[in-house]
């Protein structure tokens, strides 16, 4: 993961993938020998529809299994849907032109569903004379893992004894700042523990720093610590320093004299206290990726917004109006983030859930109900199942109000409760276009879910005025309401309007999936953490890919 530090903004989680290729069954294509193939790769590159091609394999001589030693490496981010198509030549000569080789087969599908199966078989395909796809014997082997540095963490905390006095009229306010050791030997500010008021024995909070920011996960790299007085002028005084590698501080019982460099002159001068490792841990970190191949579920609960402000569905200034020529902006943004998550959900099936109309048959209010209006079970099939159940729906209730968000958020918490092992994880997408009616409510719930399993991704639909959502983003202040205070950032808010100047209508839906998609990985990971779940082991056995002729 790389890019600039910006506060106030978001960053894509991207992990380079490399991706191992083998073909089974492959048909002939000479007569007097087996086939030399090669696989071709291509992607898509984000906001086109056009193939680009990425990757060639080695020509494996003579084979009609072959395994291709040449790995495909690229970066995968959760939040887009990265398509790739996979082509086998049968290679007959030097020419790099590939219509001078014989085409034996291609197959489509998304990066995020090799990933998520671990292990992906693909049944290839050819097109025949009259432009039809069907299916061929021969199919390809795709696994995909990982690539990257040292990702654990090392958890750390020191307390200081008899540490020396610094102020006249006071004890000191200590603080330890730890430097690493660069290759050219300059020492770098990688930590800073907070100041403790008024002690010469202070005890300072457990920390973590990634071995790699700590050390470069060299063990026997040095670190230096120095240990000040803070003093608000901001002229801090040296107590003393000392230096330890990463194997010295995970001795049992580290203890290190503070050394005032001016002071060691000093003939009765022994030091200036001691600081001893209170704790020490080393953490494996595992990624997003980690958990999504140990066979980690990701659900995604459709919460609609069915208010009066949405505009009478009947006529074209509605946001629910509803046309064969186009997608309105709910449309556009249901199809643009479920058809990302549908990617590492096994079933395909998603609850849908409505707020804020009048239901039939006596107009009854209801805050929660099914939009498929089957009043015993909530989920649809795939994308098209939630855009169907979502148009009829509009024909069938009374848009009216208010706009109350806490009853979905509370029908998500209930699963979250009883599925919170670390093998399922919940997206709450609730689309919307007015301002929140019971907005503290709503932060006392999203306190609550935060710690569980759980994001929350709200997308403002029109041009309403939503700053309020700003607050339940969170990104610079933890949400906060009756002494409590939420344990991790779980909340997105897009508005749609942002995309909507954009031009071309797929390009927004798909820059709007990359937008609210793009922090689901951390608040996952920081869930998993923070709970101290372990991704299970990946899974070995290939799953087979259903045909994506959507993408040919």
């Amino acid at each position: 993961m790389s890019g600039a530090f910006v506060p106030g903004s978001s960053a894509s989680v991207v992990s380079e993938v490399e991706l191992s290729i083998s073909a089974r069954s492959l048909l002939g294509s000479d007569i007097l020998s087996k086939s030399d193939p090669m696989c071709v790769t291509y992607v898509q590159p984000f906001g086109t529809q056009e193939w680009k091609e990425y990757h060639r394999t080695e020509v494996i001589k003579d084979n009609h299994d072959p395994n291709f030693v040449s790995k495909v490496v690229i970066q995968f981010k959760f939040e887009e849907q990265q398509p790739l198509k996979f082509e086998i030549y049968d290679i007959d000569g030097t020419s790099t032109n590939l219509s001078n080789h014989d085409f034996l087969g291609f197959t489509v599908c998304n990066l995020g569903q090799i990933v998520s199966s671990g292990k992906a078989k693909l049944q290839l395909q050819r097109k025949t004379d009259y432009g039809r796809v069907e299916p061929i014997q021969s199919y390809i082997l795709i696994s995909a893992e990982e690539l990257s540095s040292n990702n654990d963490e090392v958890t750390l905390q020191f307390r200081g004894h008899n540490l020396d006095k610094k102020d006249w009229f006071g004890k000191s306010d200590p603080f330890i700042e730890i430097y690493k050791t660069t290759e050219s030997g300059e020492f770098i500010l990688v930590h800073k523990t907070e100041v403790i008021k008024s002690t010469l024995n202070p005890l300072w909070k457990r920390f973590y720093l990634p071995l790699k920011t700590l050390c470069n996960a060299d063990y026997d790299r040095t670190l230096k610590f120095m240990c000040w007085d803070w003093n608000s002028s901001g002229s801090h005084s040296r107590i003393g320093e000392f230096q330890a590698t990463l194997n010295e501080l995970s001795q049992s019982g580290a203890k290190f004299s503070l050394i005032h460099p001016e002071k060691k002159k000093k003939h009765n001068y022994k030091n200036s206290g001691d600081i001893l490792v209170e704790f020490f841990e080393i953490n494996k970190v595992y990624s997003f990726m980690d958990y999504i191949k140990g066979g980690l579920q990701v659900h995604c609960t459709v919460a609609i917004d069915f208010t009066g402000s949405n505009g009478d569905p009947a006529t074209p200034n509605s946001l629910h109006y509803i046309t064969h020529n186009a997608l309105n902006n709910y449309e556009q943004a249901i199809n643009s983030v479920v058809s990302i998550i549908q990617d590492y959900d096994t079933d395909k099936q998603f609850p849908v859930l409505g707020f804020g109309a009048r239901l039939p048959p006596d107009g009854r209010i209801s805050h929660e109900f099914y939009v498929n209006m089957n009043p015993n079970n909530p989920y649809c099939n795939g994308v098209a199942g939630v855009l169907d159940a979502y148009r009829t729906c509009i024909r069938q209730v009374q848009l009216y109000g208010p706009t109350n968000f806490t009853p979905v958020i509370e029908h998500v918490i209930k699963f979250a409760q009883s599925y919170n092992d670390g093998n399922n994880y919940f997206i709450l997408l609730i689309l919307t276009d007015g301002v929140i009616s019971d907005m503290p409510q709503t932060v006392r719930a999203i306190i609550s879910a935060s710690a569980l399993p759980i994001s929350i991704i709200i997308v403002g639909i029109g041009g309403a005025d939503f700053s309020a959502m700003e607050l339940l983003d969170a990104d610079r202040v933890p949400l906060q309401s009756g002494g409590l205070q939420a344990q991790r950032d779980i909340v997105q808010f897009v508005p749609f309007s942002k995309f909507l100047s954009q031009g071309d209508p797929r390009t927004a839906r798909l820059r709007l999936a990359k937008e609210v998609l793009a922090e689901v990985p951390r608040q996952l990971v920081g869930y998993m953490k923070a709970n101290r779940i372990v991704p299970n082991a990946p899974r070995l056995n290939p799953i087979d890919l259903p045909p994506n002729p959507d993408q040919f």
